[in-house]
């Protein structure tokens, strides 16, 4: 069976230019990048190319890219450094439909350390109350710390002007742009934000990567201490391989940006126009004009999302549920409650979040199974009855 993968927020295929590139440096050429002898230093000149391919992503200068383990990591450095620089200040700022990343480690922060966080909400687009966010920003604000791109809706926050305005409070500001990445431009020189995190499996890239951006002149306290890697900001022996993937792909999500907005974006639409058109009591959760161009967010009345789930895979589709099914929980995701969506809709909420990868073909395939699959699953629901919800 051919599998239809568009589960991209999640994870993404390793591209062949990426695995061509890594590969002499699993064999051929394994010495470690910081020895001085010239059988080391070749790598370590790799990996300086990499950085640079990174910084050309996002517009940033090569010493301002370090190299992590991945983006969870990436987020908990720049938030940990950001409250060692200012110990005295006891508030931060987030959203109220963060990636785990953040939204736990300000909880934890919260409960374990004495820190007052204010969740700013969203509306019923998804859409961040900025009016909210301005107005609890004090003197005793350490940290701002918002999501460039929602992960599960794809609606995207004004990053720029918020940046702006935390830069005229002299506070601090990080984006977590993991799912921003590839898909819409990306410029620090532009965007004044001090730090930001980005995630190698998220652009076609190995999983174990990430990156943070660190903004010149920022004082930063290191997150991992150990050797002098990373010009100690992040210890620890290079993962040499990874990180020649990670500029690869970096290399190629800039190249492939114009395809991914257009089309890319025209497949997204497609499959949710006709998803729409053919499928009754089906909505789209977020902002349709403010979000990524691969995603969509659709929620389908009087069905759960795991059932969904689990008869298209028998078609070898690839998605993803609105529902943290895979954590135990039959609870919708927070993210769908913070935006007040039904409970009906949210329970039955699928995300689709396509690649270049993806073709015509597989909407088409899509469209048609999850027709059938709507239908079967209505026919069983105790809350769907003569074609209606009831």
């Amino acid at each position: 069976m051919k599998i239809v993968y568009t589960d991209n927020n999640a994870t993404t295929k390793v591209a062949d230019e990426v695995i061509e590139e890594m590969l002499p440096y699993l064999g051929e050429f394994y010495g470690n990048p910081s020895s001085m002898h010239t059988f080391g230093d070749q790598v370590g000149k790799k990996i300086k190319e990499a950085r640079q391919k990174v910084a050309d992503l996002i517009n940033a200068d090569p010493e301002e890219i370090v190299f992590t383990s991945c983006g969870t990591e990436s987020d908990n450095s720049a938030i940990f450094s950001a409250i060692h620089a200012f110990p005295d200040k006891k508030h931060i700022i987030t959203s109220n439909v963060e990636h785990p990343a953040v939204k736990n480690l300000f909880m934890h922060l919260g409960k374990k350390q004495g820190y007052k966080i204010t969740f700013v909400p969203v509306d019923k687009k998804g859409i961040l109350d900025t009016d909210q966010l301005y107005k609890r920003m004090t003197e005793d604000t350490a940290l701002v710390s918002l999501m460039w791109a929602n992960n599960e809706t794809g609606v995207l926050f004004p990053i720029e002007e918020i940046a702006q305005k935390t830069r005229e409070k002299g506070i601090l500001f990080h984006t977590d742009a993991v799912q921003a990445a590839g898909k819409v431009v990306i410029d620090v020189k532009k965007t004044d934000v001090d730090m930001l995190s980005l995630s190698g499996h998220k652009i076609h890239a190995p999983k174990g990567i990430g990156v943070l951006y660190i903004k010149n002149g920022l004082k930063f306290s290191p997150f991992l201490i150990g050797g002098h890697q990373e010009k100690g900001r992040r210890g620890g022996t290079e993962n040499t391989v990874s990180i020649i993937g990670m500029g690869k792909a970096c290399e190629l999500a800039k190249k492939n940006l114009p395809v991914v907005n257009t089309a890319v974006r025209k497949l997204r639409d497609y499959l949710q126009n006709q998803l729409l058109e053919k499928i009754p009591s089906c909505s789209v959760n977020g902002d349709l004009n403010l979000r990524l161009p691969n995603t969509l967010s659709i929620g389908f009345d009087a069905v759960e999302g795991e059932s969904i789930l689990l008869m298209l895979d028998r078609y070898g589709i690839c998605a993803s549920s609105g529902s943290a099914c895979t954590s135990g929980s039959l609870d919708p995701s927070h993210v769908l409650m913070a935006m007040g969506v039904p409970f009906k809709s949210a329970h039955g909420t699928i995300r689709f979040s396509l690649s270049h990868y993806n073709t015509p073909e597989e909407m088409d395939h899509i469209i048609l199974a999850l027709i059938s699959v709507i239908e079967k699953l209505r026919a069983m629901s105790p809350f769907w009855k003569n074609g209606k919800l009831i």
